[in-house]
């Protein structure tokens, strides 16, 4: 198997990873209200257990990703990560204290901190011209997760038996079935996934394994006569591309150590850059704006429309259809208009849609069929705007700071969005 069937196969895997991260979110959220209500819990632990997977998330992803900056490997990373999912999820399953199911959310949303690991091995595989459009598949892998989770709930609501002296019923269900998938995922990682030679900016740099011998003598350097320089190859980054055509001409005199990533980075100067800050800022928003959107829908729905369970599944559906679509045209688009371009489109279109819900929502006139007809131009077009800015800020971020220390910034900027996502359902039940 050559490194392109190996990375198309790692592609394959990565897109289910985020697949089971919507489906977890998508099965898990229409039933822990009630699930802690049994369990005698006050109302704010439903706010402190959907943030505590954020929270978690956001401490751990610049830790990975500071692991994977060092190895430069992301399988191991993934697997050992993914061991927190399914104890975090078998923990959900017990369920026998209100306590033990918040703990199981925070164990679980370690092992989304992975995530940062995973978008570097991204950068670093993939060339600049076609990473916004990986990301938009990667991205909608999870929509499409949020999309198909609630048809899972269909037959996990009927289940009403005891696995030895566990009760499995509509409630702990989830759990049991999450851990399942995660440990299905952990064979689909074993066989699928490969830690592929990463690629050069340009895409024509030649790559070579150089390896020690098991004794560890000193390598024979490749002479050539005194005047004349002997070319040599070697992997470069993006941020030595410039020097790239001057090193190949340099005699090779001894063996090539791996370098200290992080020897001289300075955390100021890598994310207190104007473009670094433009890109955080557009994240935070966006996200913020989601997760209050998602926070407050339903009882705006049910107060002003009577929407039941039935009439929030479809608008949910609905939803999750208009997000994936908006991935793949993002992901068309991007191979033919700058991600910079793409971004401000995203933002216009975010702020029209604050704009248009600040006029006609905040304070609704007019009869029924207008105020749904206004709610739904809102909503509509607060998710249009979604795949524009997630998907180019990612790559625009990945662009602007250092390959080499990628998958610590991928975790800085995670946990910007995981902070947002903390704060957004918040301010919506203020």
């Amino acid at each position: 198997m050559d490194n392109q069937q190996k990375r198309n196969l790692t592609f394959l895997t990565i897109g289910l990873i985020f697949m089971l991260s919507g489906i977890e979110y998508a099965v898990i959220l229409p039933t822990i209200w009630r699930y802690l209500q049994i369990l005698e819990a006050p109302p704010y632990f439903l706010g402190l257990g959907l943030s505590a997977f954020s929270l978690s998330g956001l401490l751990t992803g610049p830790l990975f990703g500071l692991w994977s900056d060092r190895n430069k490997t992301t399988k191991t990373i993934i697997l050992f990560s993914n061991l927190f999912e399914i104890v975090g999820n078998f923990m959900y399953f017990l369920g026998y204290s209100k306590w033990l199911l918040l703990g199981s959310r925070l164990v679980a949303g370690v092992g989304a901190g992975a995530g940062s690991s995973v978008f570097s091995f991204l950068t670093r595989s993939t060339r600049p011209d076609e990473r916004a459009g990986i990301f938009a598949a990667i991205m909608a892998c999870r929509q499409a997760g949020l999309l198909v989770g609630p048809a899972f709930n269909l037959f996990l609501r009927l289940c009403d038996f005891k696995l030895g002296p566990f009760v499995v019923n509509k409630y702990t269900s989830p759990g049991i079935f999450m851990c399942l998938l995660w440990v299905l995922l952990q064979f689909v990682v074993l066989a699928m996934y490969w830690d592929v030679p990463p690629l050069s900016s340009e895409g024509d740099t030649v790559m070579l394994e150089i390896k020690r011998e098991e004794n560890d003598e000193e390598e024979v350097p490749l002479m050539g006569s005194d005047d004349e320089p002997v070319h040599t190859y070697r992997a470069v980054n993006s941020d030595q591309s410039d020097a790239s055509a001057s090193s190949d001409m340099q005699p090779v005199h001894g063996p090539l150590s791996a370098p200290n990533p992080f020897k001289n980075f300075s955390a100021s100067r890598e994310f207190l850059r104007e473009e670094v800050v433009v890109l955080l800022t557009a994240q935070f928003i966006t996200l913020f704006n989601q997760t209050a959107l998602e926070t407050m829908v339903t009882p705006l729905t049910q107060r002003h429309f009577s929407f039941g369970e039935l009439g929030n599944s479809l608008m949910y559906g609905l939803c999750g259809v208009e997000v994936i679509l908006g991935f793949f045209f993002v992901r068309w688009l991007s191979r033919r208009v700058e991600d910079r371009a793409v971004l401000g489109l995203g933002l216009i279109i975010c702020c029209t849609a604050c704009i248009w819900c600040l006029v006609f929502l905040c304070d609704p006139r007019g009869g029924y069929e207008w105020e749904l007809t206004a709610f739904i131009i809102g909503v509509f077009l607060q998710l249009l705007g979604l795949p524009f800015v997630a998907v180019s800020q990612v790559s625009l971020f990945s662009k602007v700071t250092a390959e080499k220390t990628q998958g610590f910034s991928q975790g800085v900027r995670r946990s910007v969005g995981g902070l947002a996502t903390i704060l957004g359902p918040l301010w919506a039940v203020v």
